[in-house]
């Protein structure tokens, strides 16, 4: 008689503030079999700070490719396994993501415990935009392939979520000014943590408070480019929505000609178009 695969449960973790753990990660972590984590040593203290005792097994990035298949196959045979990582949710930023796949080929369930993440923990105090915002998790450690990766990301509309090394912070401040300009930069070091602490400022002011480097996590984030694409005037919107409102020809044929008056861009103004008509239609 064939055994049922076990789960496999991607748990998110404290990004540091022990308390910072839901109750069914608690529950899950206390009910599995075997908890993959990241450093064993890390999770101990968290696990014994609640009082659960399971079996660890560490998988990180320098044994994945033994550890992976081995934990597979303790799913195949039914076994239940926790993947963590030593802060906040696996994948994000560590190789969880190919056990997780594995797991799929393996049609083996991966069932997700939300919880604490950096990326979002770190977005919500910045004051930055947050729709949209990409993660662009740690820039390349070599100081010349670490400008080439931020020129790449120089026209970039979105907030920026990066991580960084505290070792590495301020030269990677400088590296993001003389690509980047001088921004609004957040840096978050400590978060959850009794040092934690929340810079505002600019790329310049922030190179000032750590020329070289900090201490703890740091979770950087970047205001993006300034847009550069024209923004309709209070004129144009009045004459399509006058046109909208009177006019009966196909609205493509309108905006054209709107356009052409106008000598913008049919593309925008047939957007703004649409935006008008769809306002309408609710009156």
């Amino acid at each position: 008689m064939s055994t049922n695969p076990g789960i496999l449960y991607i748990v998110a973790t404290p990004i540091g503030n022990l308390e910072d753990i839901s109750l069914r990660a608690l529950r899950v972590l206390g009910e599995v079999d075997l908890i993959a984590a990241e450093d064993t040593r890390h999770t101990l203290k968290l696990l014994n700070a609640h009082g659960i005792s399971r079996p660890l097994l560490s998988y990180h990035e320098h044994n994945m490719r033994t550890r992976g298949p081995r934990l597979i196959r303790e799913l195949l045979g039914g076994k239940s396994v926790a993947l963590v990582t030593d802060a906040g949710t696996p994948t994000i930023s560590d190789p969880g993501l190919d056990l997780v796949r594995l797991a799929f080929s393996e049609n083996i369930r991966v069932s997700p415990i939300p919880g604490p993440s950096a990326v979002t923990t770190a977005l919500t105090v910045s004051g930055l935009p947050v729709q949209p915002f990409i993660f662009l998790g740690y820039p390349p450690n070599r100081p010349a392939a670490r400008r080439k990766f931020f020129t790449s990301y120089a026209n970039a509309e979105e907030t920026m979520v990066l991580f960084e090394s505290p070792r590495r912070l301020g030269s990677t401040l400088k590296d993001m000014r003389k690509v980047l300009g001088n921004r609004r930069v957040v840096v978050t070091r400590e978060l959850t943590k009794i040092h934690e602490e929340i810079f505002r400022g600019s790329l310049d002011e922030a190179i000032v408070r750590w020329p070289r480097e900090a201490r703890g996590e740091i979770t950087l984030l970047v205001a993006g480019a300034q847009s550069s694409r024209p923004q309709p005037d209070d004129s144009l919107l009045e004459q399509l929505r006058a046109c909208l409102t009177s006019d009966r020809r196909p609205l493509k044929e309108i905006t054209a000609e709107v356009a052409q008056e106008r000598g913008i861009s049919k593309r925008l103004v047939y957007q703004e178009a649409l935006k008008i008509k769809k306002e309408l239609s609710r009156l």
